[in-house]
């Protein structure tokens, strides 16, 4: 399917399991790009959240990118329940969404370069009555897919499960989507964290960025290497 008005590159943002911090990198890399005077648009095709809390991933989002937080997700995709969307949507008696809905809902503003989704929880978490996130991938066809994991205990099974999941989505033409995984909330002085990284680097030959500011900096300016090159 193709978005209306498509950026000329749309990265994803997928988590390997929810509350590992998509948002807060999606933040920083929407700072980034602004910074490079690059026209950015975020989008978040459906949230769900404890009712009355705030601010919402939609919140965040817009105001890292200058929007509307309606704009990066319809009202019509707001579930005020902490579950996965569609099955919050049927918790509230309300039509679960759809993938074609919510990639046809994602409409990008004209004179925008470089657009950013991010997804609901994990990579196999639901995100609509029929697919979960790795579904969203190859439906929305992204240019570059960005994987975030925690550091600590139990990150190199969910780097490596989730890692697996969305491996070898093409986009058409053929051309493998590249993935770039970061482990968020790193602290350099804590050896687990260390060698989590150096595990998932040397013997699973997986590349891997911290989420310190530097890293996720130098992983900004790569994503669009070619957008401010051209």
């Amino acid at each position: 399917m193709v978005i209306s008005q498509r950026p000329k590159k749309v990265v994803l943002i997928v988590g390997t399991d929810t509350e590992v911090g998509k948002t807060w990198i999606a933040h920083k890399l929407l700072d980034i790009w602004r910074e490079l005077g690059i026209s950015v648009s975020a989008r978040k095709p459906a949230q769900s959240f404890c009712k009355g809390s705030w601010p919402t991933d939609a919140d965040v989002l817009a105001a890292a990118s200058g929007e509307l937080p309606e704009d990066v997700c319809p009202k019509s995709y707001w579930y005020p329940l902490e579950m996965a969307p569609p099955m919050a949507a049927e918790a509230l008696g309300l039509e679960p969404p759809t993938l074609a809905g919510l990639v046809s809902s994602a409409s990008w503003p004209s004179d925008v370069n470089v657009g950013l989704v991010e997804s609901a929880g994990g990579v196999r978490s639901p995100q609509a009555v029929d697919g979960d996130a790795v579904d969203l991938a190859r439906m929305l066809q992204p240019q570059g897919i960005v994987l975030v994991s925690h550091a600590g205990l139990g990150c190199i099974n969910s780097v490596r499960l989730s890692h697996d999941a969305i491996a070898g989505i093409s986009v058409e033409g053929g051309e493998e989507i590249p993935i770039f995984t970061v482990l968020n909330r790193f602290e350099t002085g804590n050896d687990l964290h260390r060698r989590n990284l150096e595990w998932l680097r040397e013997r699973y030959a997986i590349q891997v960025r911290t989420g310190l500011l530097d890293d996720i900096v130098a992983l900004g300016h790569e994503l669009v290497a070619d957008v401010t090159s051209g």
